[in-house]
C-alpha cells in the first residue's frame, strides 16, 4: 500500500504516546523515524520502528528521560543522556554542539548512557542546513570483527560528515562495516541478495546474502584492515570524549544501550565566504561528474529519495503496516 508523509508520522506518533512519550516528544521523534524513510533509508526508518518500540516497553529506553549536563570547559562539553531515546538525546547535544560553535567558532558534545541515534545522518543535515559542518560518530555493541579474526569484537561505529551547501548539504553517513545490520535486515526482509559482497557465512566465505550474514555475525569491514582500524580509534575517542563506555564494555549487557557519541559542529563562515565555499563544492563535484560519468556525491540519493517519496508516497508491506498499528 502507499503511504503519504502525514499519514505515516501520525501513526509513529500515536504508537509513541501510547507507550508513555509526551505528545510534543513523541512528535518529534515521529518526524525523524518518518523523513529517514522517506529518504529512503528504511533500514533505520519504518523497519526499525517495531524495534525501537520494544526497547521501550522493555525499559531499555526510557522516554521521560532528558540529557543531563555533567562538565563544562571553554567549547567542549559533556553530557550524560540517562538512557533516554537516542534520537531526542542526539538532537539535543546536536544544538548544543551548533550553540557553542556559533559562540566560539566550533563546539564538541561528548554524549554518553544514550541509545540508539537511529539514522546518524539526521544530524549532519540539522547542522548543514543552518551553515554549519558537521563531524559525528558513536560506538555500538560488539557486531564486527577486528581484522583479521572471525571473532565479533568491535563496533560498527557509523560516522557522519556533513558540509553546508547552497544547493544541498553534502552530507557523508557511514558505518564501517560495508552494510550497517539495519541494510542487512532491510535486505532479508525484502527477500534480496546485496548488491556487493557484505560479509561472511559460517562457512568462512564471502556472500551477499544478508541471511547468511546475520546469521554468522561477521559483517565485512569497509576496507578490511582499515576499516577494522578506523573502527576501533572511533570507538575509544567516543568513549573518551563522553566519559562513557567502550563497545567491548556495551557488549556486556544483555542489549545495545549506554552508546558513547560525538557531535562536533564548525561555524565554517567565519573562515571562508558561503560564495566561495559553494564554488569550491561545485568545482570538485563538476570535476568528478566529467571525468567520472554517473558518479553521485554523499547525500544525492536521500535528496532524490526525498522529493520522488513526497510526490507518490512509499510503498508499504501491508503486513509491516498492520504490525506498526498493533504495537
Amino acid at each position: 500500500m502507499k503511504v503519504d508523509y502525514r499519514a505515516l508520522k501520525e501513526r509513529f506518533s500515536s504508537m509513541l504516546v501510547r507507550v508513555g512519550f509526551e505528545s510534543s516528544r513523541a512528535e518529534m521523534v515521529a518526524r525523524v523515524f518518518a523523513e529517514t524513510t522517506f529518504d529512503g533509508v528504511y533500514s533505520h526508518g519504518i523497519n526499525r520502528f517495531p524495534r525501537f518500540i520494544g526497547d521501550v516497553k522493555a525499559g531499555t529506553v526510557d522516554p521521560v528521560a532528558v540529557p543531563r549536563l555533567i562538565r563544562r570547559s571553554g567549547a567542549m562539553e559533556q553530557w550524560d543522556g540517562q538512557k533516554g531515546p537516542g534520537i531526542l538525546n542526539a538532537l539535543y547535544c546536536t544544538e548544543r554542539a551548533i550553540a557553542l560553535a556559533k559562540k566560539s567558532g566550533i563546539g564538541c558534545v561528548g554524549l554518553r548512557n544514550t541509545n540508539h541515534w537511529m539514522r546518524g545522518g539526521t544530524y549532519g543535515w540539522k547542522a548543514a542546513e543552518q551553515g554549519l559542518m558537521f563531524l559525528g560518530w558513536t560506538n555500538t555493541i560488539p557486531n564486527m570483527p577486528a581484522w583479521p579474526g572471525n571473532a565479533v569484537s568491535q563496533g560498527n561505529n557509523p560516522f557522519i560528515v556533513a558540509i553546508p551547501h547552497e544547493k544541498a548539504p553534502l552530507v557523508l553517513d557511514m558505518a564501517m562495516s560495508q552494510y550497517s545490520y539495519g541494510k542487512l535486515e532491510w535486505y532479508r526482509r525484502n527477500g534480496k541478495q546485496l548488491p556487493e559482497y557484505g560479509g561472511y557465512d559460517l562457512e568462512n566465505r564471502l556472500t551477499k546474502d544478508p541471511a547468511a550474514i546475520l546469521e554468522s555475525g561477521r559483517i565485512l569491514p569497509i576496507g578490511l584492515w582499515k576499516g577494522s582500524a578506523l573502527s576501533l580509534v572511533l570507538d575509544l575517542s567516543a568513549a573518551i570524549l563522553s566519559g562513557g563506555s567502550t563497545s567491548c564494555r556495551i557488549g556486556e549487557g544483555a542489549t545495545e544501550t549506554d552508546l558513547s557519541q560525538v557531535y562536533m559542529a564548525v561555524d565554517i563562515g567565519r573562515f571562508m565566504e558561503q560564495e566561495k565555499i559553494d564554488h569550491l563544492i561545485e568545482e570538485t563535484l563538476q570535476y568528478n561528474k566529467t571525468r567520472n560519468p554517473g558518479s553521485r556525491c554523499p547525500g544525492q540519493r536521500s535528496m532524490e529519495e526525498r522529493m520522488a517519496n513526497r510526490k507518490s508516497g512509499i510503498e508499504v508491506p501491508d503486513r509491516l503496516w498492520k504490525e506498526i498499528g498493533e504495537l
